[in-house]
């Protein structure tokens, strides 16, 4: 209430109270299996198939999920969260110390791997042990601070190149300092992560690693500078390549730097080798110092040259090359990561399944806020009992968090007998929480020359539903002749329409192909879908639209929670409920012709009762009436006698 205290006109505002529920989204996925790399139990968000192939290595022959990721970005997913499992998998690490070839007084371990969620997390595999750690001094203070560069390296087709990297300057080794290496570092690398574990030794209050000396205190004075041409040669391992650097007058230092470096993109041509023609073409030099001690050329190799050759050092010489301060070898320290293992790929139940109390697994999705379909291509490869104890688990796992499981079939099952017989051997899996799907499906393995591949057809459908919820709707069947099945050459058995109505009352959705419309979903029933069962939750839009309205509405009634339980309160929930429900009914989700044929929301003294109200429960009740698809079109046709008036 508004306190007055002089005559005059009082402003006050006052809520309306509609509180807007937001619908929550409805096909990001998740993918739990074995990949080349990536952090293990941790769940990664990936918006693309770009941001997979950059965490967890993209097509891997031994992932069957890889394959699956790519297929739900390419047929219409868009956010999907991935798991990494692994047994005996190891990191790839390093410990720096203050001496170039190791020995001397240990300062920090590297270790390949980043942050998640403000933890460090290794990222095991063998392609930390290509990572490589450049330092150099080229910094603000070279007496107390240094640069490390991070690179990973990989060889193909002979050549080794640079695949990414990152760039840290002026860090120190004194704690606390807002520099510190460690905490820059590990904040900001996807890399690697550093820290002392394990080392005694106090930390070093100048700059740790040994530094080539000055030839001697040149100043920037004209005087100083030789006389043209400047004599001077380059050796990157073949050979000195003498080349010359010619000027008229005489220049000082910063203007004679980048006369020698164009000199050195010239003496580039007389390498016999490509390392060699990189490492001396993207060689730079630079002017270093202080007034007080003296300026000199800097000499660093072109570590960052398309043609990477890490263990190559690059020195420079001549008849004018010690009157100019140049050092005989690189500026730099590097350091490589080793002892990186994959381990080998999960073909047990709990290293899939996990642990809840260790988050481990597909319990690693608990750090995750919504998960709406689950994938698990792998286990379909298991032997009979470890797959289905998995997928008991993932489909009480996943129900729990309202979410929906697509269950895969083994390559062995490619006939209409086998999935008959695999049916029913797995009727304990039907839920109307998952759905499964035959036949299996072939695609182009882009890491075997494109010959095609039999895959699990969980990343395909799940791709499927999300381009389905986002053209028209959650309630729409993920079927029918728009749902193509994208990137799928072929099927791995082809059905008739008399076997498809066969697993049809079984509850198995099938893949069809039809002329035009090629390789098509042609099913939309959750496993609780068998003719037998007569369940309410047959369909899988049905099933799917209403974990979307408990979804949306536990988040978007949290506001109630505390607020006095009483009529006023009441009117506010029917009211933004309503308001919830009403906007779907205008998009086409319900059945019926007007919202009292299509919803109702009901609060009010006869849901809650007085006794509830005493401990404190508020019960809403909310209704709707499903569109169920049209899986069965009749067409009746009459041949009309002809005119028969007399």
């Amino acid at each position: 209430m508004i306190q007055v205290s002089y005559p005059g006109v009082y402003v006050q505002e006052k809520s309306s109270g509609v509180r807007t529920i937001t619908g929550v989204a409805t096909s990001i996925a998740a993918f739990i299996d074995g990949f080349p790399r990536g952090l293990l139990d941790e769940a990664v968000q990936c918006l693309s198939y770009a941001d997979f192939e950059r965490e967890f290595g993209g097509i891997s022959t031994d992932s069957p999920a890889s394959y699956g990721v790519k297929q739900f970005f390419q047929n219409g997913g868009g956010e999907c969260w991935v798991v990494r499992v692994s047994d005996s998998a190891a990191a790839a690490t390093v410990t720096v110390s203050d001496t170039a070839g190791g020995g001397g007084t240990d300062l920090f371990n590297v270790t390949a791997g980043r942050q998640m969620r403000g933890l460090s997390a290794q990222n095991p595999g063998t392609w930390g042990n290509g990572v490589r750690l450049d330092i150099d001094y080229d910094s603000f203070d070279p007496s107390a601070q240094f640069n490390l560069t991070v690179s990973e390296v990989a060889t193909s087709n002979g050549r080794t190149q640079v695949l990414r990297s990152e760039s840290f300057r002026n860090l120190t080794m004194q704690a606390g300092a807002p520099n510190f290496a460690l905490d820059v570092v590990n904040a900001g690398s996807a890399i690697v992560q550093l820290d002392r574990n394990g080392i005694a030794t106090a930390l070093p209050t100048v700059a740790p690693f040994p530094r080539p000396a000055a030839t001697g205190t040149l100043g920037t004075t004209v005087a100083a500078i030789p006389a043209s041409p400047l004599l001077l040669s380059v050796d990157a391992g073949g050979g000195a390549r003498a080349f010359s650097v010619a000027y008229t007058g005489s220049p000082d230092l910063p203007t004679l730097r980048p006369l020698i470096e164009a000199a050195l993109r010239s003496a580039s041509a007389l390498a016999t080798t490509d390392a060699e023609r990189a490492l001396i073409a993207g060689a730079t030099v630079k002017l270093v110092g202080s007034v007080g001690t003296g300026f000199r050329l800097q000499f660093l190799a072109g570590r960052g040259a398309t043609s990477y050759l890490p263990a190559a050092t690059l020195t420079m010489g001549g008849t004018s090359a010690a009157a100019l301060g140049l050092p005989g070898a690189t500026n730099a320290q590097q350091i490589a990561l080793a002892g990186g293992t994959d381990g080998t790929m999960p073909v047990n139940a709990p290293e899939l399944t996990g642990t809840l109390a260790a988050k481990t697994g597909i319990y690693a999705l608990e750090d995750v806020d919504l998960v709406n379909l689950l994938c698990m291509p792998r286990v379909a490869d298991l032997p009979a009992t470890n797959m289905n104890a998995v997928y008991s688990e993932a489909t009480t796992y996943i129900a729990s968090r309202r979410g929906f499981l697509l269950i895969d079939i083994p390559e062995q099952t490619a006939s209409l007998d086998a999935m008959q017989t695999w049916m029913s051997q797995n009727d304990s899996l039907r839920s109307r929480d998952a759905a499964v799907y035959f036949p299996r499906t072939f695609v182009p393995d882009p890491v075997n020359g494109n010959r095609l591949r039999s895959i699990a057809s969980s990343g395909t459908v799940a791709g499927l539903y999300g381009r389905t919820d986002a053209t028209r709707g959650v309630w729409k069947a993920p079927a029918g002749t728009e749902a193509k099945l994208e990137n799928v050459q072929s099927l791995a058995y082809l059905l008739t329409d008399l076997q498809n109505g066969a697993l049809n009352p079984l509850g198995v959705n099938c893949l069809r192909t039809f002329p035009v419309y090629s390789h098509i979903c042609w099913g939309a029933r959750t496993l609780d879908g068998a003719d037998q069962l007569a369940s309410e939750w047959k369909y899988i839009p049905i099933r799917r639209l209403a974990l979307y309205i408990e979804e949306s509405l536990f988040r978007g009634t949290k506001w109630v929670v505390f607020e006095p339980n009483d009529e006023p309160l009441w009117a506010q929930i029917r009211l933004n409920v309503g308001v919830f429900m009403r906007g779907l009914f205008n998009q086409g989700a319900f059945q019926g012709s007007t919202p009292a044929e299509a919803y109702f929301v009901k609060c009010d003294k006869e849901t809650t009762t007085q006794a509830d109200r005493n401990a404190g429960i508020v019960n809403i009740e909310v209704g709707f009436a499903p569109l169920k698809p049209a899986e069965f079109v009749v067409l009746t046709i009459q041949q009309i006698a002809g005119d028969l008036q007399v």
